[in-house]
């Protein structure tokens, strides 16, 4: 299971408003690369997920500029910033087809008939992802993905508790008739 590191230092975000270099360096060395894995998997494309993390500082950035940013709760901050800048990207542009990442690339050893199905049922799950709203989406690749607790998504997506469920059963009915080529196949909106 992969945790973060979480920036604990309670001052820490008063010495980043002062823009303190190391507090900012702890910042980023902190979530720089869960937001860039997060934009991976949501994008499928190494640079656009690079532009996605380099966006995410620079908002955060902008928001301690104008004397905004999170009290509390950075991470779910970070990443909401990240997934706002996603979901802007897709509605700007028709969403290509997302290669698969090298790390999910099949072993040599493997049977190709084999390793050749696995890759197409991937190619289908990142297409059926890819037909979610943003918000099941988010909650998919934050509770699955990133094998986050539902109150850190729920913060993340200033919803209650509740919704991420909601969120994450309509999320999961849709990816199976999705999946399943059921004709009635439509995504759901909340």
């Amino acid at each position: 299971m992969r945790i973060e590191q979480k920036v604990s230092d309670p001052d820490l975000l008063d010495r980043a408003r002062r823009f303190e270099e190391d507090a900012l360096a702890e910042i980023f060395d902190c979530y720089h690369a869960g937001l860039y894995r997060y934009a991976l998997r949501l994008l499928g494309d190494a640079e656009l997920a690079k532009e996605c993390m380099s966006e995410t500082f620079s908002r955060f950035l902008h928001a301690l500029r104008r004397g905004g940013g999170p009290e509390d709760y950075l991470q779910a901050y970070l990443y909401r910033i990240a997934h706002n800048w996603i979901t802007d990207y897709y509605r700007s542009k028709t969403p290509p087809s997302l290669p698969l990442d090298p790390e999910l690339r099949s072993d040599p050893a493997d049977d190709p008939p084999q390793a050749a199905a696995r890759n197409l049922e991937l190619q289908q799950i990142r297409s059926a992802l890819a037909l979610l709203t943003p918000d099941q989406r988010q909650v998919i690749t934050l509770k699955y993905l990133e094998e986050w607790e539902n109150e850190a998504i729920a913060r993340s997506l200033n919803k209650p508790v509740g919704a991420v469920k909601a969120l994450q059963h309509r999320a999961i009915e849709s990816l199976r008739r999705l999946l399943n080529g059921n004709p009635r196949g439509k995504v759901e909106e909340i």
